[in-house]
């Protein structure tokens, strides 16, 4: 990757080093050639010039245990008003408990600005902390003023960006004015005053690049480049009061931060301790794509190739009579008569969108199917992601569609009209097509081509799409059918490259029966949650080799005829044989919401991960809600989180689904919760084996210990659309469980 854009800092000290504590009191100033550093060795804070001046001196943060002439510059102090070797500065703590920086001549060149008066405290003082963060602190511990409040160009993970308090509008990102020049520059990041709901970046005053549009979606994430046993994750958080941006890492990873750099590119850059270098994991804009526009009205800038591309939105082409980036309408709309609407998922939404508020998916499409003028629509559901007040996002756009862009992460759903034509169905159909299979390759080679549990070897993954399936069987023709199982029928098939393929169809009866729902009293949802709780003793305890499902879910149970659970779904299952206890991998598979904390943040596996699962599961049985479900309660991210805090404050019973609340034995329904706590207890070792889950469930004498408290996981929104979008559930398509990256 080409790093040419982002500046190497040399810091030339004008003394050598002098070791120092992680403090700063008061009488104890801190002089050119001394430096703070943080316990660990983590952070140094001292004075520094940059590369092009050996006379401007600057006091700021940087990492210390890295090579000198790599070492990045996290925050500035004093970024425009420089001292100089002429006039040596001090930075000290003045009796009003400000930092002060100010040189010899008593002139002030920077300080923070607190109402702590000198009777309140006389004695603060200043660490510097592991996380890069100077806190100015009362000796009760007090926080008087921390940088991490006032950022400069940079976020380090575990800084609260604060985007808006109480609706207005907060923390900037100032990027440096060149590469070897920390002042003020042109470029500023942060959320746009005007919608409130997109964080940007500008160029001056000018819009330069739309980064993304609040969604709902509370956390993504991704692995470093070339380190997939670490993982660095986007928090976005919306208290109703606080709005605002939050980067975590895993814990042993490498160094990380974000970076708004001079050029105006806003930078993932994690530290590769091989090459002693930093290495950017994501930047926006990106090669000239991603600048606000660039892709001219209906077009968007694709991120899903290796290298960026201008395309032109589904029914939508080039304008052959224009050289430059336009994109024209296939066929014109024409009000009064039949339009349709096109999903483009993995998007981010385009700019100049109306918010309508506090409507429904099939409310939000209204609005805009009966304006002529609307021309596409987005919808969100905001109800699981802490948000007071309005729990939807309704975004309606009424002429050009400006300034988008696809990727294969983390976008959304965007609904465009389109005309009726034959022509424009067909050129729609078979562009999603393409794009779907080639979609899915990327997202399944991406996660398995360098996966260490296949052999190390980059695999050439065999993707079949579901039309290949159609032909390789003769349409499921019963002379190609080899057998039949209890949920479907097997079929031999040959692929266009004469490989012979079994292929297990699911059959009608196994799919998602929604009339039989209220059938499910709760003796069926007892007797479900024990048979499951059966078949993980027989696969951990009783089978010859101990099996661990690694992906137990509620869409993984299959139900017979009686209601009889089923296991199903081995594709993810490993075996331990001897005396082995647990397994460890750098490709985390499974679902978001019902891993286990130590395999999505250490990859290690063991009876224990599938516990956790079952304990959700069982939760998901008792309450009728799912893990991330939209009708949780505000503020719960997700289902153990509200399950607990009802546990906590007495109110257990408030937890079950309100369609068996009144027919079902309380001690039951609460033994059952207290053994899913148990279950989804963070530590491992203090979840209960199978063996001692079974006891529980089936004997009412048996004593229980006390739950501890859960590890809370929010879980990564992959659709944030209505349910209502997700219900085209056919026989004819292709379910592909998905393979999450840690």
């Amino acid at each position: 990757m080409d790093m040419s854009c982002f500046p190497i800092f040399i810091l030339l000290f004008l003394f050598p080093f002098s070791k120092s504590d992680d403090q700063l009191t008061q009488g104890k100033p801190l002089s050119p050639g001394d430096i703070l550093i943080s316990k660990d060795g983590v952070f140094a804070l001292g004075f520094f010039s940059p590369a092009n001046s050996n006379k401007s001196l600057y006091v700021g943060i940087w990492f210390y245990n890295i090579p000198e002439s790599s070492r990045a510059i996290v925050w500035v102090a004093n970024r425009d008003n420089p001292a100089t070797t002429a006039s040596p500065a001090a930075l000290a703590i003045s009796v009003k408990s400000d930092l002060v920086l100010s040189d010899s001549g008593g002139h002030t060149l920077w300080m923070t600005k607190n109402n702590v008066t000198a009777d309140e405290d006389a004695r603060a003082s200043a660490v510097l902390l592991d996380t890069g963060n100077l806190v100015l602190r009362s000796p009760n511990g007090t926080v008087i003023w921390q940088s991490f409040d006032h950022p400069t160009d940079t976020i380090l993970p575990g800084m609260r960006f604060l985007l808006s308090y109480k609706g207005r509008v907060m923390g900037r990102l100032v990027a440096w004015k060149g590469p070897d020049d920390p002042s003020v520059g042109d470029f500023s990041f942060g959320l746009d005053p005007d919608l409130g709901m997109q964080i940007v970046t500008w160029h001056g005053a000018k819009l330069y690049c739309r980064i993304s549009v609040w969604n709902g979606a509370s956390v993504s994430g991704g692995t470093y480049p070339g380190n997939s046993s670490s993982v660095v994750y986007q928090t976005i958080v919306n208290t109703g009061d606080r709005f605002y941006l939050m980067y975590s890492i895993s814990d042993d990873s490498p160094y990380a931060r974000i970076m708004l750099d001079y050029t105006g590119t806003m930078s993932l850059l994690t530290w590769n301790s091989y090459s002693s270098s930093w290495i950017a994991t994501s930047e926006r804009p990106s090669g000239g794509y991603g600048v606000y526009g660039s892709c001219g009205p209906f077009g968007y800038s694709d991120f899903t190739g290796a290298t960026p591309t201008c395309q032109c939105l589904d029914g939508f082409e080039p304008d052959p009579m224009n050289s430059s980036r336009v994109c024209r309408r296939v066929e014109a709309l024409k009000c009064g008569s039949k339009n349709h609407f096109l999903r483009l998922s993995g998007m981010k939404v385009p700019d100049r969108f109306l918010h309508i508020r506090n409507r429904s998916f099939d409310q939000c499409a209204a609005e805009c199917s009966r304006n002529c003028s609307c021309t596409a629509y987005a919808y969100a559901n905001l109800s699981s992601a802490g948000t007071l007040g309005d729990q939807t996002r309704c975004l309606v756009w009424t002429g050009e569609l400006v300034d988008t862009w696809k990727t294969n992460n983390y976008g959304e759903n965007l609904y465009i009209r389109l005309g009726d034509s034959p022509a424009v169905k067909c050129q729609c159909r078979s562009a999603g097509v393409r794009r779907k299979k080639e979609i899915k390759k990327k997202l399944m080679l991406r996660y398995l081509s360098a996966s260490s549990e296949l052999g190390g070897k980059n695999s050439d993954f065999p993707f079949v799409s579901f039309e290949d399936i159609v032909a390789a069987t003769d349409n499921f023709s019963d002379s190609n059918m080899l057998g039949m199982g209890g949920f479907g029928k097997v079929y031999k098939g040959i692929l266009e490259d004469d490989k012979e393929v079994a292929i297990k169809r699911l059959g009608s009866g196994s799919g998602q029966d929604n009339t039989r729902k209220d059938v499910l009293d709760w003796l069926t949802r007892f007797k479900i949650i024990k048979g499951v709780a059966r078949g993980l003793l027989y696969l951990h305890q009783d089978s010859r080799l101990t099996i661990i499902h690694r992906d137990l879910k509620a869409s993984n149970i299959l139900l017979d005829n009686e209601m009889n659970p089923k296991i199903s779904d081995f594709g993810m299952a490993r075996i331990f044989g001897g005396n082995q206890q647990q397994g460890n991998t750098i490709r985390v598979v499974g679902t978001y919401g019902y891993m286990s904390p130590e395999y999505v943040m250490g990859g290690a596996f063991s009876v224990k991960s599938d516990i956790y699962s079952f304990g959700v599961l069982l939760l998901e049985i008792v309450s009728g809600l799912k893990i991330s479900s939209p009708q949780l309660i505000m503020n719960f991210p997700n289902l153990t989180t509200y399950a607990w805090r009802l546990w906590e404050g007495g109110n257990a019973m408030e937890l079950v689904d309100s369609t068996i609340a009144g027919s079902c034995p309380i001690h039951e329904v609460l033994r059952c919760i207290h053994v899913g706590l148990l279950c989804v207890q963070h530590h491992s070792d203090a979840r209960p084996l199978m063996s001692s889950v079974v006891f529980m469930l089936e004997n009412e004498i048996a004593l229980l210990p006390e739950p501890e408290q859960p590890a809370y996981f929010a879980a990564r929104k992959q659709e944030n659309g209505h349910t209502r979008e997700n219900m085209d559930n056919s026989q004819n398509t292709m379910s592909i469980t998905t393979l999450i990256g840690r």
